[in-house]
This record gives structure tokens, sequence and C-alpha cells, in this order.
């Protein structure tokens, strides 16, 4: 029985390639305007006036393409993407007003990071934020410019676009095709006659269905990413540019500045020196020096009392 079951379901799996293959055949084909033939031409003048009712209007031939362009625009999936840097001046105040933005056009906030922008004087450290936020595809436009509004300045603004229609089309036509073999497959398992032809059709049935929920969720991802465009804000303050004033005056400043932060320098060592030091003067130094003057004194006294007793035993 199982060698009566795996052809026929070879057979089943070519069929249903075949059929797929016919059918994207015929819609390519549908799609071709019909070849102009001698019984569908219709010479305008054997034809009656009559023909032409009230409700006929002439259409150009640019309306008619301007027309069929629009519908396949609208029904194209695009994936958007921009990447924005603004340069304002309270980073806290166009993250909150980004942020409504976003929510005014049916969009949302998904991530938003800050970080402090290091400088010597606390009083200008400023926050850089980024955030990224993702807004429905027909208000991708809408909600950029209103963000760019906020900038006093976008050194930089970056816009892609990915057309994903023909991955779309082509995912729903294999979700169909697998489909359609699982249901060929679930028949096959009502004719099984043993345990080992039912496990066998089985495992066909898991593969199919295991490669319907990965296309499916393929499908998903890219329904989710072309139906909401995502931005990304890079939020700063401007930057700060000093100019270095020149001349011998400046020069002559910069000097004592200069011999002034050195001195303060050295007496800043010295000091720390002695603090340092102190411990090893106290507790090793100070107990050295006595030692050394005790025996000096006793080398003293001692070459005193020779001296003296040299005479007395002359």
């Amino acid at each position: 029985m199982k060698s009566s079951v795996i052809p026929l379901i070879l057979l089943l799996v070519f069929s249903i390639s075949c059929s797929q293959q016919e059918r994207t055949t015929q819609n390519l084909a549908a799609s071709q305007p019909a070849p102009a033939t001698e019984a569908n031409k219709v010479d305008a003048r054997a034809t009656p006036a009559h023909f032409y009712d009230a409700t006929t209007q002439k259409v150009s031939l640019n309306d008619a393409t301007k027309a069929e362009l629009t519908t396949e625009a609208a029904d194209r999936r695009i994936i958007r993407n921009a990447d924005i840097t603004m340069e304002v001046e309270s980073t806290t105040d166009a993250q909150q007003r980004v942020a409504s933005i976003a929510e005014s056009h049916g969009g949302f906030v998904v991530t938003s990071e800050a970080k402090q922008r290091e400088n010597m004087d606390p009083a200008k450290r400023t926050l850089d934020i980024k955030l990224v936020v993702r807004v429905p595809s027909n208000q991708f436009g809408v909600a950029l410019d209103e963000m760019k509004q906020l900038a006093g300045n976008l050194p930089e603004a970056n816009l892609t676009g990915q057309d994903v229609t023909e991955d779309f089309i082509d995912l729903e036509a294999r979700i169909k095709t697998q489909k359609a073999l699982e249901i060929q497959f679930l028949e096959i398992m009502k004719q099984a006659k043993n345990v080992e032809d039912a496990l066998e059709v089985q495992r066909q049935i898991s593969e199919v269905r295991t490669e319907i929920e990965q296309l499916e969720g393929r499908r998903r991802f890219l329904e989710n990413r072309s139906s909401l465009s995502t931005i990304t804000v890079n939020i700063r303050a401007p930057k700060i540019i000093t100019v270095n004033p020149t001349g011998f005056g400046h020069t002559l400043r910069e000097a004592v500045s200069d011999s002034l932060e050195l001195a303060s320098g050295m007496f800043v060592f010295v000091v720390r020196t002695l603090i340092v030091m102190m411990p090893v003067i106290v507790f090793i130094g100070l107990p050295c020096f006595l030692l050394l003057r005790y025996l000096a004194r006793r080398a003293k006294r001692m070459r005193l009392a020779a001296a003296l007793a040299t005479p007395a035993a002359d």
C-alpha cells in the first residue's frame, strides 16, 4: 500500500505545481491587452449616430493611463523609512512634540534613548535624544513634514523606500498552493488503509503546514512593515562654535595665565607630596633620626672618655 501512496503523493505535488504555473500564465495573459481582430474592430464611419447614447463619455488615452497608474500605485506595498537629524533649542520639548505628532496621526513611539553630552561646564550639558516612531504609511509624508518644521536646523535627512509588492503577491500565491496541497493530502489520509501509509501522509501534511506557517509569517511581516512606516528622529542642541581671538595682547594674557596655572600646579603638587609622605616621616623618618642622634651622642661620649683616660695613664 505504501508503494501506491507515495506515487500518488508525487503525482499530486506535480499536478499542483503545474496548475499554479498555469494560473500564473493565465493571469499574465489576462493582464495584457487583447489584440485587435477583424471581429472586434468597429468602423467609425459605418457606426450609426444612435450607437452612442447620452451616458457615453469620451475618455482620452492619457486619462485612462493615469487612472490605471493611480490604481496600481494604490495597490502597491512599499516599505518607507526616514532618518532625520534636527537641532533645536530644547531637546526635551522637541521630544514631546515629536511624540504628539506621531500619536495625532495614528502612530506611536517605539523606542526613546537619551544621552548627555559631555561638557566642562555643568550648565552647558545637554541631552541628545533618539526617537524611533511608526506612523501609518498614508500619513508618512504629513507626519514627516510636521516633524521637520520643529527643527531650527536640519543637518541630515535620509528617506528610503522598498517596493515589496511582487514579494507579497508571490507569497499569497505560494500560500494558496500549499493550502490546496494540504487539502489533497487530507483526502489521501482518509484513503489510507494501514498505519504505515497514514504516518507517511501525516509527515507530508506536517511539512506542508510548516511551510504555510513560514509563508504566512513572512506575509504578516511585510504587511506590518508596509502598513506602518518608520521615522527615526535624532534630536540634539546646536553646537556652540567658539572663535579664538588673535593678537599680541591675547597671546600675552595666555602666557601669564599659563604661568600662573603652572605655578599653582607645582604648589599643589608639593602640598600633596608632603601630605602623602607625612605618615612615612612620622613613623619611619622620626624614629630613624632619633636613633642616629642617640648613636652619635654615645660615640661622642666614648671618644671623650677615651681622651680623658689616656693622660691619667701617663
